[in-house]
């Protein structure tokens, strides 16, 4: 498992499954000329996209951001339609340094479509339980409203069986919230109404998980946005606004999604100056 150790913080990312998802739809108006060049596609036109959930310790907490894809959840149809060719296995990589489930402290949603969210319950005593039974699980009020309550569009990412069997431990958040000193979470709106991305800074060294306003390192350019985004040009503006940010700051960028690299930062010409890369191999 890659970590990375950014002043106090410890991450570690978590075998959280795989999706394939249409690279057109992933890289929204951009030409296929321009983002195939950036980030390469099966014989479908899809880009491999983990669910990686980062195990982020800091000042004696464990956290994870988002939930992975789940296990045990999905049907066939569901995963050859998403491309799911692995999932999560979280309770394994949570072993493998010593930890469970019941060890987490809180669980970061940055927002609650399914492969952010379907982590969060598994099958349990023939019924839907919580995974991670301990935590406080902390997302944005617009984004839990929504869950709860979805669109004729947005019901098909809001399942009712990843928000009833975690309700009782749903902590809610306006525009900004500080989970430990130096961690907040804000609400950016953009890709979903309710999405947020996570900050952490301590001293000189920072990160920034922008979530599905960048979700692999591809998708730099402030324009590439997601046709998936319910409000894109709210992301576009959001994301040049918190990149402009990071990149003054020299903060590490780190992904959930990026089959490449767990998380790069950039220098002054704004290209990649240093990376965690994820080691590359083949499913079966």
């Amino acid at each position: 498992m890659e970590t990375l150790t950014v002043g106090r913080a410890k991450l570690t990312w978590l075998n959280g499954g795989v999706t394939h998802m249409d690279g057109g739809a992933m890289f929204g108006v951009v030409p296929y000329p321009l983002w195939s060049k950036k980030y390469p596609h099966n014989d479908k036109n899809q880009i491999e996209l983990r669910c990686d959930v980062i195990l982020l310790q800091v000042d004696g907490k464990n956290m994870v951001i988002d939930s992975g894809v789940g296990r045990d959840k999905l049907n066939d149809k569901m995963k050859r339609n998403f491309g799911v060719l692995e999932e999560s296995k979280i309770e394994e990589s949570l072993s493998e340094l010593d930890l469970t489930v019941d060890d987490i402290d809180y669980v970061l949603m940055t927002h609650l479509h399914f492969d952010h969210a379907n982590g969060l319950t598994k099958p349990g005593d023939g019924e839907l339980v919580s995974t991670f039974p301990n935590a406080k699980i902390f997302t944005s009020k617009v984004e839990w409203d929504e869950m709860r309550n979805p669109n004729m569009r947005s019901k098909n990412t809001y399942w009712e069986e990843n928000w009833k069997p975690v309700q009782h431990q749903v902590n809610t958040f306006e525009d900004e919230i500080e989970i430990v000193p130096g961690l907040t979470m804000h609400h950016t709106s953009g890709h979903s109404d309710g999405h947020s991305v996570i900050k952490f800074k301590d001293g000189d060294e920072s990160f920034i998980h922008m979530a599905d306003l960048m979700p692999t390192h591809a998708h730099q350019n402030p324009l590439w946005v997601l046709a998936y985004d319910d409000f894109p040009v709210t992301s576009v503006h959001e994301k040049k606004k918190l990149q402009d940010e990071a990149y003054e700051a020299g903060s590490w960028f780190v992904f959930y999604h990026d089959a490449y690299y767990r998380a790069v930062r950039f220098d002054d010409e704004k290209k990649i100056s240093e990376a965690i890369e994820r080691p590359r191999y083949e499913y079966v």
